[in-house]
């Protein structure tokens, strides 16, 4: 039987980090100053130097140097002594009770986890958990959740073992309330119990889930139907091996792949019938 086919691990943490962010900050109000605009513009166009001209120029505010210390944070080439220097920012706007302190507290971890040159994931997973308790239900606390979950399942000691990692990523998924962000943790779980070397019957439901929930972005979607079908044959579940599989060829019917697709089909009708002569 062909290998599985893996989707690109896509999901947030992989994404590039501003213009991921921008959407979310500019929802917060912060367009009512064309400067400012043209700001968070910059930055999501990867224009970090324009950004620091721009907030140069405006009132000292507590969005503004929270886009000063994010367009630091990126300039090239990346520097821990420029990372310190944002960081310091970052603290001191994350100890504020308002929405650019969630953000602060949020892209303090990014540092870590992400941003210095020896990343820090014991220091990130505690500063996702800190806001993941400060604010369980604004949009900043849920990203942070998802953000602790890849680091318990990829980077931390402890938990130790692939099924104590899939554990306690699971207990996290109780926890949000957005279904994207949940897709997102279930198709992470799934990629990651496989990535560790556990059984299909593990990884599948989180498989499917994500799918349920709908919405998966790009290539990733159609690998995620082909995934599913494949494992699903493989751990012996065959009538949803054959769901998926017909659905690959009725929603993917010019990709290359519906040869082997078609075969499959051809294998599973040839199983089925072993299983009933039994």
């Amino acid at each position: 039987m062909a290998g599985v086919f893996l989707p690109a691990p896509w999901i947030p943490g992989k994404c590039p980090g501003l213009i991921f962010l921008l959407p979310l900050l500019a929802v917060s109000g912060r367009v009512d100053a064309a400067t400012t605009a043209d700001a968070w513009r910059a930055l999501a166009d990867s224009r970090p130097q324009e950004a620091l001209r721009i907030t140069a120029g405006l009132p000292d505010s507590r969005e503004v140097r929270l886009a000063r210390a994010l367009a630091l944070s990126h300039l090239q080439p990346v520097t821990d002594d420029a990372l310190a220097e944002a960081e310091a920012v970052f603290t001191e706007l994350a100890a504020g009770q308002d929405e650019t302190a969630l953000e602060a507290h949020y892209l303090r971890a990014r540092l870590h986890q992400i941003h210095y040159s020896r990343p820090d994931p014991v220091r990130a997973a505690e500063l996702y958990a800190e806001l993941a308790a400060r604010q369980p239900a604004s949009r900043w606390a849920q990203l942070a959740l998802v953000k602790l979950a890849l680091l318990q399942l990829y980077a931390l000691e402890n938990p130790a073992g692939p099924e104590a990692r899939l554990v306690r990523a699971e207990e996290l998924l109780g926890r949000l309330t957005e279904p994207a962000l949940q897709r997102d943790l279930h198709l992470q779980i799934g990629l990651a119990g496989l990535h560790h070397g556990l059984k299909p019957e593990r990884v599948l439901p989180h498989l499917v889930a994500a799918d349920r929930i709908g919405d998966v972005p790009g290539i990733a979607q159609e690998d995620l139907v082909m995934q599913i079908a494949e494992l699903s044959l493989r751990a012996g579940r065959l009538a949803q091996a054959r769901e998926y599989f017909e659905r690959y060829l009725r929603d993917y019917a010019v990709n290359p792949r519906c040869f082997t697709v078609r075969h499959r089909l051809v294998e599973l009708e040839q199983l089925a019938a072993r299983e009933g002569a039994r």
